[in-house]
């Protein structure tokens, strides 16, 4: 039996609703006056190959879009980071990233798309120096959620994260100064103080908690029902529960870098909100969906109305 939640899922119309959706939130949030037509642009095409990455990897069993209509349900709720043009080429950078390694599944020859993958991650954190702190994480589920690592793969991401710096470089040796590099690369450790919540404001706090609480709902449900799924997207699904919940980890004990990591959690999160809404079809979970879309419409209100409310 198809219920509402199926029937939207499965709708033709969901994306072009949640792209109009979209960009009202935007309009809303100040994207004329404000003339953030980049990160519009950034933030589109990341919906775009989000779409992609969606398609090309069959992340669900049936014909739907509601992987992509997540994510934007997701970020809209964030408005308050839509005028940050580095935290939008962060987040196409790395759905960018995310597209190309997905595609060197059990493929230890890839090391070309590696290589691009890893510029992308590199130009990502040119943006926020932070990023390198997932590489290891990375290649970590490179070896044991895409069956394609070796030492060549290895060697062309490790080529692929310096080429950013190495073209930048390049204008420090023409000004014959390398102190905004070194300021830079010094982000790694200077980490400020953990747990620290003195600046988190209110609509953070709930993004963050119902971000959180879609991810663990996600992942039950998908590793309840993941003998359905080809072992391959069972991988590509722990791929981004262990992503997700380590940008979440970050956000918990670093919450000055909310900005930057909470986008990555609405990457992951998404394909497993997406599997969610789409695959199941009880009265409860129904009714879970509804609830789900109301909260999210709630919090996208507050962060428009009220972005700076602190506890």
């Amino acid at each position: 039996m198809k219920r509402l939640q199926n029937r939207i899922a499965e709708s033709g119309l969901a994306l072009p609703v949640m792209a109009v959706y979209g960009l009202i939130v935007w309009l809303y949030s100040g994207l004329v006056a404000s003339g953030w037509w980049p990160q519009l642009a950034c933030y589109t095409a990341a919906v775009y190959l989000l779409a992609e990455l969606s398609n090309a990897n069959a992340l669900l069993r049936i014909r739907s879009r509601i992987i992509s209509c997540a994510f934007i349900a997701l970020s809209c709720m964030a408005s308050m980071l839509f005028g940050s043009l580095s935290g939008s080429l962060w987040l196409l950078f790395h759905v960018s990233a995310l597209l190309l390694l997905f595609s060197t599944y059990q493929n230890g020859q890839a090391v070309g798309r590696v290589f691009y993958a890893f510029v992308f991650l590199g130009g990502a954190s040119m943006m926020h120096v932070q990023t390198l702190w997932l590489v290891p994480a990375i290649w970590v589920l490179m070896a044991t959620q895409l069956l394609a690592f070796n030492w060549r793969i290895w060697l062309s991401s490790l080529i692929g994260l310096l080429t950013p710096y190495w073209f930048l470089s390049l204008w420090f040796i023409y000004t014959q100064d390398f102190t905004p590099l070194a300021d830079h690369i010094s982000g790694l450790w200077a980490i400020g103080v953990p747990f620290d919540y003195s600046d988190v404001t209110v609509g953070q706090a709930a993004i963050y908690a119902l971000t959180l609480g879609l991810m663990l709902t996600g992942i039950v449900h998908f590793w309840h029902r993941s003998y359905e799924d080809k072992i391959r997207i069972r991988l590509l699904y722990g791929f981004f529960t262990y992503l997700g919940l380590l940008a979440l980890l970050v956000v918990a004990i670093l919450p000055q870098y909310f900005d930057p990591f909470i986008w990555l959690a609405f990457i992951c999160a998404s394909p497993l909100a997406g599997h969610f809404v789409a695959l199941t079809s009880t009265r409860i979970t129904n009714i879970a969906s509804i609830v789900i879309a109301v909260l999210v419409l709630l919090i996208t209100i507050l962060n428009l109305w009220m972005p700076s409310l602190h506890f």
